[in-house]
């Protein structure tokens, strides 16, 4: 496992390192070296390797063969944490309610808790919670196993939440399986991470990839679909590379409770935000601390049965990404800690360049009209992004035959695969901008905090489009004229960035409303899982006025059925 982990680092990073010498290449040849053409080298070098080892990545992924570890019998206790934060209460009860049942069926119900950890500020919303958790006691009889608390000082933030109760509690477990307000888990996958824990003495912390669900709008939908189509190659490709000191994103994961106790203390960074202060994207942090202290941190690509919802628009994604933001650029404070692993720290800085690499876009864009740059070079500079991007996952649709009925059959998966190729390139540019502006923000001291984000219908007017995007339009306006007065031969290569940023409003809104056609359709839209639609069925009772007994039910007494 390890020899083939750093061969798979190897080849990776060593791929995306001739890439970007090959870019370099393109863009200084025959051009003359001078201080801004080695300005453009510098941007275009660092981002075309990190195209390209996203690139490496899929490849990876591809050629991996993934052997489902063992596992052995659970006979331990856990708990299932659920944070929330000024949520829709009936949403978060009605998956609670359908994961308690799951549990039952799964045999787990005796060996596993469900904890809702809420930090919500709002009295109201408070309120609420603690009365659906009491039709929910009375609903499951669940007393003794069905928890809920609500933190009246919110240090910490979600990291801080989790950290309160594993200090409080956590000596009652052997695991915890974390979730996000919007998580939601089968049983029998919660069950075989427990097994897949129990096997392995030294796993502090076991990944699952989450499949999107209840995307509606054009815009969540081909994130969805993305995720399923995409995802799984990603993942074989990521676990193979990761290894042992593999990823934490926070949600839909199962901890050893005494290994993250004892590693993933989180004290506030000196100085205030958004460099200091409490840590945002404190789950790369945590997995970085396990693994220093010589626990495995796995992901495992098979396991199905995990699920979150997404962004239904581009405001609300790039509400989340500024967070995100914010997070990953805070890790430039954390990337030389001591005692870290070496691939830890190269995640950290990974993270970091995620966010710099559109501002090495865009500056090498305007360096380039400055410059009156070839178009020999933009057009071959262009052919070798373009094959970075689309390559792969023309790679990945060719050999998906096996999964196509999955998707709807080999007709619908083709047009989905190009539509969401399309779809992608537009979006692309207006989230580059949004991204390049969260990180001048940061860089400039901006703390963006900690927002909710955004659930259920996301559909945008055309005016709150234009409110979003307008200043996008301005940058897109702005780089055609500025071409079309001094370099107009490169019109032609600036036009799929520009063009776009240009039309930000509509694209915006466009792809926050309901799409007309089937595609982007999903596994769990043709065949929707038994959690899925027990979910459904609990969601449309926990939307109607309760009907509490007036005595509570006995555990095995609630509507436990197969769905």
């Amino acid at each position: 496992m390890a020899d083939r982990t750093v061969i798979a680092r190897a080849v990776a990073l060593g791929a995306a390192a001739v890439l970007a010498v090959v870019a370099l290449g393109l863009l200084l040849y025959g051009g003359g070296l001078n201080a801004l053409s080695l300005l453009q080298g510098l941007a275009v070098l660092v981002a075309t390797f990190w195209l390209g080892f996203g690139a490496g990545l899929v490849l990876l992924g591809l050629s991996a063969r993934f052997a489902p570890p063992p596992e052995v019998e659970f006979r331990g206790r856990a708990v299932v944490l659920i944070p929330i934060c000024n949520e829709d209460p009936s949403d978060i009860f009605a998956r609670i309610a359908a994961m308690d049942v799951e549990l039952q069926l799964n045999g787990l119900w005796r060996q596993v808790d469900i904890a809702v950890l809420s930090d919500t500020k709002s009295e109201g919303l408070g309120a609420e919670e603690e009365r659906l958790f009491r039709r929910l006691l009375a609903e499951t009889g669940g007393e003794g196993r069905l928890f809920y608390r609500r933190r009246s000082d919110n240090r910490g933030r979600k990291a801080g939440n989790i950290e309160d109760f594993i200090r409080r509690s956590g000596g009652a477990y052997d695991h915890a399986v974390i979730l996000d307000a919007d998580s939601l888990m089968a049983g029998d996958t919660i069950g075989r991470m427990l097994r897949r824990m129990e096997a392995d003495p030294r796993l502090g912390l076991l990944q699952t990839v989450p499949a999107i669900i209840g995307a509606r709008s054009r815009f969540g939908r081909m994130m969805a679909f993305a995720g399923s189509f995409h995802g799984p190659v990603f993942s074989k490709g990521l676990a193979q590379l990761q290894g042992r000191t593999g990823p934490f994103w926070g949600h839909n994961a199962a901890v050893r409770v005494r290994a993250f106790a004892e590693s993933c203390g989180l004290p506030e960074l000196s100085g205030p935000p958004p460099f200091g202060g409490h840590v945002l994207s404190h789950d790369y942090v945590e997995a970085a601390l396990l693994a220093r202290a010589g626990w495995t941190v796995r992901l495992d690509p098979d396991l199905g049965g995990s699920y979150e919802e997404g962004p239904e628009n581009m405001l609300a994604y790039a509400k989340r990404d500024r967070r995100w933001c914010q997070g990953n650029l805070q890790h430039a404070r954390i990337l030389l800690a001591p005692g870290l692993r070496p691939w830890s720290r190269f995640v950290f800085a990974q993270g970091i360049f995620a966010y710099v690499v559109p501002v090495l876009w865009l500056t090498f864009v305007i360096l380039g009209l400055a410059g009156r740059m070839e178009s020999t070079r933009s057009a071959q500079l262009a052919a070798l992004v373009l094959a970075l991007l689309f390559i792969p996952k023309l790679l990945v649709a060719a050999s998906a035959q096996g999964r196509a009925r999955q998707f709807g059959g080999h007709l619908l998966l083709l047009a989905s695969v190009f539509a969401e190729v399309l779809q992608s390139s537009i979006i692309a540019p207006v989230l580059l901008m949004f991204q390049a502006r969260s990180v001048m923000q940061v860089v400039l001291g901006r703390d963006g905090g900690w927002p909710s984000q955004a659930r259920g219908d996301g559909r945008l007017s055309w005016e709150e489009g234009w409110r979003a995007g307008w200043w996008i339009t301005l940058w897109g306006l702005g780089f055609l004229a500025t071409c079309w007065f001094i370099a107009p031969d490169l019109l032609p290569w600036l036009l799929p960035l520009a063009g776009p940023m240009a039309l930000a409003p509509f694209i915006i809104t466009w792809t926050s409303h309901p799409p007309r056609t089937r595609l982007f359709t999903t596994p769990e839209d043709l065949s929707a899982s038994p959690v899925l639609r027990r979910a459904a069925a609990e969601r449309a009772l926990w939307s109607k006025p309760d009907r509490m007994p007036l005595v509570p039910a006995p555990p095995k007494s609630r509507r436990v059925h197969h769905a």
